[in-house]
């Protein structure tokens, strides 16, 4: 591992990721100065208070890179920051903490990343992983983009380990680590505002493989355009999943069975009806779970026992409860259309629709049709909320359907709450980030779990 005595690090950000990263380095002996825009009454820093650090809140200034060796950028930190691009002029290295944990993690790790999917097929895969080595002294360790970041793990992971590490556009931009093992699920236009165009935010997706030796291996969609458009990155073994039969290595489905190619055999590794996982993108999670962990070595057995009993992540379409005969779900993470989309196609009953939110510079089109076709009643709220009823106004065609404005979430709530009927599915789904009212798309999540709740 890297020897980070006397090292002077300058960390940008101090949320989950940032105060990890702060710990880890300080307690192995770096000098770290901790930078954020938040004042210090905005910041929960008591749990760094145990510990010799050096802050600078309210700005970023140029100084803090005075006599710098290491600038490490959080993942909300856009990497072309002008003190980024500073430090990079300066010859000041610019890495984030997975990249630090890549380098120094004794395990093999699984890194997983996608525009849609990553956290249910991260989960997925670690409930494999940890079926696998049930009854040995092996761990296996979920984090990254979700969770506890890694970093702060890194000094109890063991050689025979197995890591599963979720990464995002956002983290992978300023990478120069590939896992040995990396899987590209989907690529769609996602994070626009931040990635500025499709070209860049593809490019920063693309470092997952990028970095890879001959020995190493990469997992992706052949059903995907975009991600199968990847594979002439790969640099060693390809493995691919999709619903349809093909040749070569990797997941698919005939005859109701999920089967698995690998090493010129093939394996039937459980029944499709053994998913509790609703819609055909979480079978496409499964088989993308399922080839990872043929990838790894584990066994049929815990593949089942993994997907067996998994109704999936929180926020990420959680059944919430029954409401006078509707069932209402929570799919808060759906934070682009096409997510939007995806939910709507895993239900076959009549649908109430929650969406809105903040727009990321997305197209909204397919969206736009598929309401039109599908959605018995829309109920629109946030910032965006005027530009898709402009969008709406404008297209033709479809089936009617009724349409509700509120000024925000709660009032969105009450007003599904109004138009749903017994056997209908209410969705929150937005199509938007949650910004413009919530901190994230998890505290969006719990606050709808706890309006219906209070129905």
């Amino acid at each position: 591992m890297e020897n980070w005595e006397g090292v002077r690090v300058v960390v940008l950000g101090l949320a989950r990721q940032g105060k990890a990263l702060t710990r880890y380095l300080t307690e192995h002996g770096a000098e770290v100065i901790a930078s954020d825009l938040k004042r210090e009454d905005e910041l929960p820093l008591d749990e760094l208070s145990d510990l010799e650090i050096q802050f600078e809140l309210g700005d970023h200034p140029h100084r803090l890179l005075e006599q710098a060796d290491l600038l490490c950028l959080s993942g909300g930190i856009p990497a072309d920051l002008p003190l980024a691009q500073q430090a990079r002029l300066q010859g000041i290295r610019v890495a984030n903490d997975s990249q630090l944990f890549l380098e120094n993690s004794l395990a093999p790790v699984i890194g997983i990343t996608g525009s849609a999917g990553k956290t249910t097929t991260t989960e997925l895969l670690g409930r494999m992983g940890r079926a696998a080595v049930e009854g040995s002294k092996r761990s296996v360790w979920v984090g990254g983009n979700i969770g506890r970041p890694l970093i702060a793990d890194l000094d109890q992971i063991k050689q025979d380990d197995l890591v599963v590490m979720e990464l995002s556009s956002f983290q992978l931009e300023l990478m120069t680590a590939s896992p040995k093992t990396a899987a590209v699920l989907n690529l769609t236009p996602n994070h626009l505002d931040r990635h500025h165009t499709l070209e860049a935010y593809t490019a920063a997706k693309a470092n997952i493989l990028n970095f890879q030796l001959e020995g190493d291996t990469a997992v992706l969609s052949r059903e995907d355009p975009a991600a199968w458009g990847l594979r002439n990155y790969v640099q060693g073994r390809l493995l691919s999943f999709g619903v349809r039969p093909f040749d070569g290595e990797g997941t698919y489905v005939e005859r109701g069975q999920v089967r698995l190619i690998l090493g010129g055999e093939e394996v039937r590794l459980f029944p499709v009806e053994a998913i509790s996982l609703r819609g055909p993108h979480n079978l496409q999670n499964v088989l993308a779970a399922s080839a990872l962990a043929g990838a790894a070595g584990i066994e049929p057995e815990a593949m089942l026992a993994g997907v067996e009993g998994f109704t999936g992540v929180e926020h990420r379409l959680e059944f919430v409860r029954t409401v006078g005969g509707a069932d209402w779900y929570n799919d808060s993470i759906a934070t682009a259309p096409e997510r939007t989309v995806a939910a709507i196609r895993s239900f076959g009953e009549p649908v109430v629709l929650l969406a809105g939110g903040r727009d990321k510079d997305l197209d909204w089109r397919e969206l736009i049709t598929l309401i039109s076709l599908r959605v018995d009643h829309l109920v629109l709220f946030g910032e965006s909320a005027p530009m898709i009823e402009g969008l709406l106004h404008s297209s033709s065609g479809g089936r009617p359907y009724t349409q509700t404005m509120a000024d925000g979430l709660e009032q969105a709530v009450r007003a599904a709450a109004e138009v749903a009927d017994e056997g209908d599915v209410v969705l929150l789904a937005p199509g938007g980030t949650s910004y413009d009212e919530f901190i994230d798309f998890a505290a969006r999540g719990a606050r709808f779990k706890e309006l219906v709740r209070g129905l």
